[in-house]
């Protein structure tokens, strides 16, 4: 059974003057709410121990709060997630040279548009992005030395990333990394938003590998070597990386959400979004409503009770669909609203994969004071069976899942 040690908490004080403003955190709330603080009520059940996140009461004006400090905070606040700071700085290079590669596609002089003439383990077309993209994160990540594997939705198996076949875990804290290295990449040559999403976990130690028994791509690389099975509630930090008007990284470590914006004068993420809260409440649906006939009666019913301002809210719903997952979501956090791609009779499991999409989307929705769920099952608490495991998903807005949900329940009465 996968267990995490108790998180050691240490507490630091200090100061940092910058010009006329200066940085202060703090350790405890003090009655008055900062503009940065992170309130997570109800927090959701997760298997590890919360993480400490900073306070920044006051701001320096000029370059904010950059991702780099807010995680070098983090590692003060929870020394055991050092190793996960240098983690972040690759994702955090890594989506600014995407950001650049995906800006300048549509160039003739690009060589990244259109197909590479493969398809991946889904029996997709993979585009010349999705290739690119792919090999750049591996390389970023691999030279950080603090992952073990990783998974890739253009890998057909989880990869070593130690350099050898024989995958053997040091005494050295180590991660898993999961991934969907551009997301609504089939619109990329139309223009339209596109994204990253990565989930991290830590390895199990108690997974005993027997370094003569694996081989790449044998059944126990893929299932106990890699460690990449892990249900969403062992989730260690999850983000994505928004490639639109302007390159977001939105992260949650567990203890709320946040998002930064890329400030290409800086050439750094900046903290624009402190502790983001869905509404609770909504009236935009972003589903492919093409499908509408094949999904469950439930949902069905719900949907058209909303169209008609007949559901529990009594607002009537308009619709918003991207059809790429990631702006879709960023729309979702920001505005509210109920965000899915439902199981239906052509694709029972719905065509998001749990690993790489679902539980790290569903891990920054929940953070953010959102549900997400299968209709029936919370989608962080599904333990994946393979892989590239398809899941039903609908997430949003606390109350109108909940409405979802509660419709799913009466149905199987």
């Amino acid at each position: 059974e996968y267990t995490v040690s108790k998180m050691k908490l240490s507490i630091a004080f200090f100061s940092l003057a910058v010009g006329s403003q200066a940085f202060v955190q703090k350790t405890a709330f003090n009655g008055k709410r900062s503009a940065l603080f992170a309130t997570v009520e109800e927090a959701p059940t997760m298997s590890r121990t919360k993480t400490k996140v900073p306070v920044f009461d006051e701001v320096c004006e000029t370059t904010g709060v950059t991702l780099k400090r807010f995680m070098t905070e983090v590692a003060m606040l929870n020394p055991e997630l050092q190793e996960l700071t240098t983690l972040f700085g690759a994702i955090d290079t890594a989506c600014k040279a995407i950001s650049n590669l995906v800006k300048r596609s549509q160039l003739p002089s690009s060589s990244t548009l259109g197909y590479q003439g493969e398809v991946n383990v889904q029996g997709e077309d993979q585009k010349k992005l999705d290739v690119i993209t792919n090999d750049l994160l591996k390389r970023a990540l691999r030279f950080t030395g603090r992952l073990g594997v990783l998974a890739s939705e253009e890998e057909d198996v989880p990869v070593s990333l130690t350099g050898d076949k024989e995958v053997i875990f040091d005494e050295t804290e180590k991660y898993v990394c999961v991934f969907d290295p551009l997301d609504g990449s089939s619109n990329v040559d139309a223009g339209i938003p596109t994204g990253t999403i990565i989930g991290i976990y830590e390895h199990d130690e108690n997974c005993e590998v027997d370094p003569n028994l694996v081989v790449e791509g044998s059944e126990e690389q893929a299932q106990c070597l890699v460690n990449t099975l892990q249900p969403g509630t062992n989730l260690v930090a999850a983000a994505y990386c928004l490639y639109s008007s302007s390159t977001f990284l939105v992260l949650t470590l567990g203890a709320g959400t946040y998002g930064f914006t890329l400030d290409e004068n800086l050439g750094e993420f900046v903290l624009s979004h402190p502790d983001m809260k869905i509404p609770e409440t909504s009236s935009i649906i972003s589903l492919n409503e093409a499908n509408t006939y094949m999904w469950d009666e439930p949902l069905q019913e719900v949907l058209t009770k909303w169209k008609n301002g007949k559901g529990r809210s009594g607002k009537t719903f308009s619709s918003r669909y991207i059809g790429s997952m990631v702006g879709d979501v960023h729309r979702t956090l920001l505005y509210g609203g109920v965000f899915g791609y439902p199981g239906d009779k052509k694709n029972p499991n719905g065509k998001l994969r749990l690993l790489y999409e679902g539980a790290p989307m569903s891990f920054i929705m929940e953070q953010a004071g959102g549900l997400s769920t299968t209709g029936t099952q919370r989608v962080m608490e599904i333990k994946p069976e393979l892989v590239h495991q398809r899941v039903p998903i609908l997430m949003g807005s606390k109350n109108d899942i909940q409405e979802i949900i509660d419709a799913y329940a009466a149905a199987a009465k």
